[in-house]
């Protein structure tokens, strides 16, 4: 378990991140046409994974859009936005805010993704969703950055994450 911070209140995930080096868990989320996508949907390619509670909060939001300004210029990576968002009401966002450049996916059929990265929160207000965190995976689905931001109302390090494609 990692602990973390919601507003300065301590609160705990399930788990870890995992280790840089090793071999990425698989994952299924629900994309915007409601399909089923997994790691291998991505293989191939280098994957930041933008994880976070909820676009419906301010800091999720800037992040999402940070992400996305960001994503212009990888052209070898993909930004998944990753969180218990409903995935109707993730595609509003990103089409509304003109997000072209990430990826937006829902955790709605389970929170199995949250549990095998270690991010899904066991306590506190926000019990049951993603805490704020990235996770960047290369072309051969191995581990070459993570992040948990520890107070969930920061921004995560983008200019790490960006830095971590480049290896």
């Amino acid at each position: 378990m990692a602990d973390i911070t919601l507003d300065g209140h301590p609160c705990r995930t399930s788990g870890e991140l995992p280790a840089v080096g090793s071999k990425a868990p698989d994952f299924r989320l629900v994309a915007a046409n409601l399909k089923d996508v997994t790691l291998a949907t991505y293989r191939g390619r280098t994957k930041i994974l933008n994880i976070l509670p909820s676009l419906d909060t301010s800091v999720c939001a800037t992040s999402a859009r940070k992400f996305n300004e960001k994503a212009e210029a990888l052209t070898s990576a993909v930004v998944l936005v990753v969180s218990a968002d409903l995935p109707f009401g993730m595609n509003r966002f990103c089409k509304a805010e003109g997000l072209r450049n990430v990826v937006p996916l829902s955790m709605m059929r389970g929170r199995g993704f949250a549990k095998d990265y270690g991010v899904l929160i066991v306590d506190g207000p926000f019990e049951g969703v993603a805490a704020r965190a990235v996770v960047v995976i290369d072309a051969e689905d191995r581990v070459v950055h993570t992040q948990l931001v520890t107070e969930i109302g920061d921004e995560p390090d983008y200019a790490a994450a960006v830095a971590a494609v480049a290896r």
